[in-house]
């Protein structure tokens, strides 16, 4: 996912023929506060005049503790609710706030007579709040498509001393073990146990990639289906970060193949590579494949 600030037309344009899975164009921190309230029509001209091809259009609306989100709503979804997927939503702080977005999501729809229900929600947990209250987040609303961790308001709002969002620094050196594990741990669990997909956030230093790959390869062990980046520079690195690699994707054939023939031949006991495989083996392997679609 690449944010785009909503103040920004010609990178908009950019952004749209980007090679990002999804686009997010930002009302909210990429945007000064004098030009937000303009800058909603930028993002209604660019859902209603751009070719984003297949990917997922998405705008980011200011926190509902501020004077800008309720209208950020209506204007550009009244404008351009029938070429958009997702509204992202910042600072879920609990399940009232998904409720609300999706309740004038759905008064907009049933005035403009848009399809009901088909626009989105992703939610951004990047608070205390929002940590304690993930699971009933990630259950408020049909509409809710992912959990998305913010990792720089997060560290805001626990008061943890981070030098640049997203990045390591010396301060982990001190702290033995991921600081943010637990968060993350708990984005991934509560988009899973709902079916929605884990989003995690972006990393500031653009021309950084070994420390971009290294927080790429964290995310993905951890079980995040992707990342959001801030500069097109950082979309090659990511897909790549987060595609299975043909080793891995060999690996899980064969897995697969070798359960497949033992269940044919009537055996329960399965071996493959010298390492017994169950159920949970089984279901990794399809998991991964299904992903790349093999």
């Amino acid at each position: 996912m690449l944010y785009v600030p909503a103040s920004r037309p010609s990178m908009i344009e950019k952004a749209a023929a980007s090679d990002a899975d999804a686009v997010c164009i930002d009302l909210e921190d990429a945007v000064a506060l004098d030009e937000k309230p303009a800058s909603r029509a930028h993002v209604v001209r660019a859902f209603q005049d751009l070719d984003f091809g297949v990917k997922v259009r998405a705008f980011r609306v200011n926190g509902l503790d501020t004077a800008f989100a309720y209208r950020d709503l209506v204007e550009v979804v009244e404008a351009a609710g029938d070429r958009l997927d997702i509204v992202m939503l910042p600072k879920a702080s609990g399940p009232n706030d998904v409720l609300f977005v999706d309740m004038l999501l759905t008064q907009i729809e049933a005035s403009r007579g848009f399809e009901p229900g088909r626009i989105g929600i992703e939610a951004q947990i990047e608070s205390a709040k929002g940590f304690l209250w993930a699971r009933e987040i990630a259950q408020a609303s049909p509409r809710l498509e992912a959990l998305i961790f913010g990792p720089g308001d997060y560290s805001a709002t626990m008061q943890m001393p981070v030098a640049n969002i997203g990045e390591l620094d010396e301060n982990d050196h001190i702290y033995p073990g991921h600081r943010w594990h637990a968060v993350m741990h708990t984005v991934v669990a509560a988009a899973r146990a709902n079916g929605l997909r884990a989003i995690d956030g972006p990393y500031a230093g653009y021309k950084d990639t070994s420390g971009l790959e290294q927080a790429c390869r964290i995310a993905r062990v951890m079980g995040f289906d992707g990342k959001q980046c801030i500069h097109p520079t950082q979309i090659p690195v990511v897909n790549r970060m987060f595609a299975p690699t043909a080793q891995e994707v060999s690996r899980a054939k064969a897995v697969v193949e070798a359960y497949d023939a033992a269940a044919r031949s009537g055996r329960g006991a399965v071996g493959h590579d010298g390492k017994m495989i169950d159920m949970a083996s089984i279901r990794m392997a399809r998991s991964l494949l299904r992903k790349v679609q093999v």
